[in-house]
């Protein structure tokens, strides 16, 4: 009765189960396995003595950091609670009713959410490939600006830098913004970082959830040109100006300046994801291998409703998503080598009982 005509209407982003700590398996968010680095827990106790005094308003200590080791200056960086939170910016700063915007139709389910939100005139461009989860590419631009996941989720799978910079210059000679999302780059994506000083019409959106072990700290970054970074602080000063608090800035300048932490995690990430994946292999499922910290796969003869109602059962959560198209897949998180046997043991267990078959 007392909801506006939006908020009636809008189809909000449902994000996946998150069960009290220690309860499961949880192998549903793509999150980091592994701890934060050492760093972070010096600074969030050196910091407790500032909450009584607001943050820095453009988290200036955070981007300096991020200027360094990306070799930008800090007017090319801009921070966010979280790279949703950056992604939902981009929305209102770059696109509007003249300025549509495009996404593949198989991505990150919030871009739609963001695109309603903010009254943006949004379309999809349709899935190729023999299983449908490749990314058309010259569907992608037949109109719009453009938001991509590369690597894409759910599928994993990555264009490669060349294909990025074709996007940006087709979009450039149009007068349109290319948002690259890059939530899982550090698994095996190009980063299209090299692209920026290129292309002004280019951000590139990360995330300290996943590699950085951050995402109870909710902490994301743009990288592009000074003209796009104002329009994400117009944006943000509209909204809130305080966006990440002190402890969050000081946490997240110690994670990202620790950079071997973050590769070696990585690393571990991708070696257990190439071993996991060869092993379900083996059990009869079908898929990509991907370039990020998550599997998105089928079995070749099992219902993907039926594998993950017995996961669960078992106290080992996944992701599944009711699309018609996808239904039968299931977006599996790399977790630690441990975690990981568990799970192929209780699909031992569920394969051996027979159930619901395709």
């Amino acid at each position: 009765m007392f909801l506006s005509k939006k908020i009636r209407t809008i189809e909000p982003y449902v994000p996946g189960e998150q069960p009290r700590p220690g309860s499961m398996i949880k192998l549903n968010t793509n999150e980091n396995p592994y701890p934060p680095s050492k760093a972070v827990k010096g600074a969030i106790l050196a910091e407790l003595e500032n909450l009584r005094l607001y943050p820095e308003i453009n988290a200036e200590r955070f981007i300096q950091s991020v200027a360094e080791i990306e070799g930008l200056r800090p007017e090319n960086v801009f921070a966010g609670n979280g790279s949703d939170e950056v992604l939902s910016f981009c929305f209102p700063a770059f696109f509007d009713e003249k300025r549509h915007v495009r996404f593949p139709a198989l991505s990150y389910s919030f871009y739609p959410s963001f695109a309603q939100f903010f009254s943006i005139p949004y379309s999809t461009a349709p899935m190729k490939g023999e299983d449908g989860l490749d990314i058309d590419v010259e569907a992608l631009l037949s109109g719009g600006g453009v938001v991509l996941a590369n690597p894409n989720a759910p599928s994993g799978r990555a264009l490669p830098l060349a294909t990025v910079r074709s996007m940006a210059e087709t979009l450039l000679a149009r007068g349109e913004v290319l948002v690259v999302d890059e939530a899982y780059y550090a698994f095996g994506g190009e980063s299209a970082r090299p692209l920026i000083e290129e292309f002004p019409n280019l951000l590139v959106v990360r995330t300290l959830s996943k590699d950085h072990s951050l995402a109870g700290l909710r902490v994301g970054y743009a990288l592009g040109d000074a003209g796009l970074i104002e329009g994400l602080r117009r944006a943000k000063d509209s909204f809130n100006s305080y966006p990440l608090d002190c402890l969050a800035i000081a946490a997240a300048k110690a994670a990202i300046e620790d950079l071997e932490y973050a590769k070696a995690c990585a690393e571990r990430i991708v070696a257990t994801r190439d071993w996991f994946y060869a092993e379900a292999m083996k059990r009869g499922f079908i898929g990509q291998n991907s370039k990020t910290n998550f599997l998105f796969l089928r079995h070749g003869k099992k219902q993907g409703a039926w594998l993950f109602e017995e996961l669960k059962k078992r106290r080992i959560l996944v992701r599944r998503f009711g699309r018609p198209e996808i239904e039968d897949y299931l977006r599996i998180s790399i977790g630690t080598r441990e975690q990981m046997e568990e799970l192929l043991r209780a699909l031992d267990e569920i394969l051996n009982e027979g159930g619901k078959v395709l």
